[in-house]
Parts: C-alpha cells; sequence; structure tokens
C-alpha cells in the first residue's frame, strides 16, 4: 500500500478517535461509516429520537473537507430543494436544466435525515445517484462525485415503493439508548457536547482528511480488494446459505458487495485479507427489525471463536462495554448499599 494511502487511513483512524470521544458507545456505527466511505457504500441509521443519529453523521462530515449536502426531507419536500431550483435562463433558450452548484448532485458527502419520509419524485432521481452515481436532468447525464450517502430514520420503512431506495443502504445500524452502565458517562459526554456547540468549539472543529484523498484511497482499495482467502470465502458461502435459510433474503449483488466491505475493513486494519473479525458487517443487514436479533444468532458464535483464537481482534461487544464503566457502576452500588440512608423501593429495583 502507497505511503498515500497509509496516511489516508491514519487519518482515519484520527476521525474514529474524535466520534468515539464524543459519542459514547458508538465505536460500532462509526467503524462502519468508515468502511462504507473506503467501499463507496451507503449507510443509514435507524432508532428512536434523541440517540445521536444526526449528530454523529453530521460531526463526520465536519471532519472530512469535502463538498457537504444535508438535508431534512418529509412528504412535501419538492425535488428543487434537493437536486437544484430550474434554470430559468436555459429554460427560455428551450433547455430544461437544474443550477445544481451545492446542491446533492455535486455533493461528495451526503446526509438524508428522515430519508424514508421522502416521495416519489425525489425517489426516483435518488435511486441513480446512490446506484450509478449519475443524475439524469432535461436529456443530459451528470457525473456525481458522491463517496457516501448516509441516511437517518426513526423507523423501518414498510411501503413497497421504499423499498428500492432503502436497499440502497448497503448497511442498516440500529441506533439505541444506552444501558445503566453507559448512563452517567454519556451525561457527562453529553453536557461536554452542548457546551462545545455553546461555546463555538463545535463549529470551529477542523477536518482531519480531504475528500480528495479519500477518493484516492478507493482507487488503491479497487487495486487490492481481489485478496480473499480461500477459507474466509467458504466461511462466507456457509453464512450466507444459513441467513437465507432463516428467511433473510440477501440477493447475489448484495452478497458480492458485503465483499467489498469486508476488504475496506481490513484495509482500515491495514490487514493485506479479510478474517473472520470482519464477518461482523454481516449483523447490519437486516430488512427488519426482527432479522437482527437472527443475524445476530447467526454471525455471533464464528465471531467468537475467532476472538477466542485472537483475542486481540475483538472490537465491540462486551469488551465495548469498558471494564472501567463497569467498576464504576458496581462501587456506586456498593455505596448505595452500604450507606446510612435508607434505600427506596425503585432503587432496591
Amino acid at each position: 500500500m502507497s505511503q498515500a494511502a497509509t496516511q489516508t487511513i491514519q487519518r482515519l483512524s484520527q476521525v474514529a478517535r474524535t466520534l468515539e470521544a464524543t459519542f459514547l458507545g458508538k465505536s460500532e456505527p462509526v467503524r462502519l461509516m468508515l468502511i462504507a466511505s473506503i467501499a463507496g457504500e451507503h449507510m443509514v441509521l435507524i432508532g428512536p429520537p434523541g440517540t445521536a443519529k444526526s449528530a454523529l453523521i453530521r460531526m463526520y462530515a465536519k471532519l472530512i473537507q469535502a463538498t457537504y449536502f444535508d438535508y431534512l426531507l418529509t412528504r412535501f419536500t419538492e425535488p428543487n430543494e434537493i437536486f437544484g431550483p430550474i434554470d430559468i435562463q436555459a429554460f427560455r433558450s428551450g433547455e430544461y436544466q437544474r443550477r445544481m452548484d451545492g446542491m446533492l448532485p455535486q455533493a461528495e458527502i451526503v446526509f438524508l435525515d428522515e430519508v424514508f419520509k421522502a416521495n416519489s419524485a425525489i425517489l426516483n432521481s435518488l435511486l441513480s445517484v446512490l446506484n450509478e452515481r449519475v443524475y439524469t436532468v432535461g436529456g443530459s447525464v451528470h457525473k456525481t462525485p458522491l463517496i457516501s450517502a448516509f441516511g437517518a430514520s426513526n423507523e423501518v420503512p414498510n411501503d413497497e415503493d421504499l423499498m428500492a431506495v432503502f436497499d440502497r443502504f448497503l448497511l442498516r445500524v440500529r441506533s439505541d439508548n444506552l444501558d445503566s452502565y453507559h448512563f452517567q458517562d454519556l451525561l457527562q459526554k453529553g453536557l461536554a457536547h452542548e457546551v462545545g456547540k455553546l461555546s463555538g468549539t463545535y463549529d470551529k472543529l477542523q477536518p482531519v482528511l480531504t475528500a480528495q484523498s479519500l477518493h484516492e484511497l478507493q482507487h488503491v482499495f479497487a487495486q487490492r480488494m481481489r485478496a480473499f482467502p480461500e477459507d474466509f470465502l467458504s466461511t462466507y458461502k456457509g453464512l450466507v446459505f444459513q441467513i437465507r435459510a432463516e428467511g433473510v433474503s440477501m440477493s447475489a449483488r448484495r452478497a458480492i458487495k458485503l465483499l467489498k466491505l469486508f476488504a475496506a475493513s481490513a484495509m482500515l486494519d491495514g490487514r493485506p485479507a479479510p478474517d473472520a473479525s470482519d464477518f461482523f458487517i454481516l449483523r447490519h443487514i437486516w430488512n427488519n427489525l426482527d432479522q437482527a436479533e437472527i443475524l445476530d444468532g447467526i454471525v455471533g458464535p464464528v465471531l467468537e471463536q475467532h476472538y477466542r483464537e485472537h483475542p486481540e481482534a475483538r472490537r465491540f461487544g462486551a469488551a465495548d462495554v469498558g471494564m472501567d464503566a463497569l467498576v464504576a457502576e458496581i462501587n456506586r452500588i456498593r455505596e448505595l448499599l452500604t450507606g446510612d440512608r435508607p434505600l427506596s423501593a425503585i432503587q432496591l429495583f
């Protein structure tokens, strides 16, 4: 791997450290965002309001010097708001064109909040941008510089008209409320984040890498993506057929695209080829939230076996809670139980 590519990987790791220091319990979504950017794929965060979906994506965009487009979609959003207003002067000359400066077709990083609220007039054009990286208007085809698009939604779409755009988001990541082990740290980090916004520190965040370096990394990635060990492919084949047998649909197209994500995960770690630790990605290919538990059950044993043999490879799961957080929680419980104050029923619970 070239020195420039190695430097870009190091800067992506710096982006990850900044995001993980700001958003508690988001190590896995952060890694998936980096993987999506290397592989040129798209990712959607789905979860209840207040779980830092939008904040995480917006800070990620701030750390990359790229042309950025961000919009909150509703069913009343018009194509002009996303793809640019009609060029009146060109229209008077008999041409149908849009003024796309600063709009989605010219963006390198895109964030669409409540992406599944979009209407059909927007969805049809959005599909070609996400899949083929082209936008067609008035018979003219414009190639877009899109690296990755990120979406956020409070719920999984259940409308057939939305399934096509949902399918373009190869990664589907749940964004849930944190458990009690993280709660005190969550308050501290959340308060620090709010203070940063009020003081202007958040607005002064400096980019860590450029979109150009990401584009160049994608070219390097494309050249070395073919290195897949036979045992890895054999295990992957077994997982794919097991996933399908459990009723989770996975087309051949998606199965092939997932190979890109495995390779990007390996590249992010500086490994020459993927290994079993990269199968954590398969936990994020569900079509509805009920399937997430099924995927955990299929992929979990493979990951645990790999972690037993290579404990240094563990990134998430039990280790993500953090020993310091567990010890602090135990100490708080001990102080409550051994203190002089009588405990209420809710504290005992």
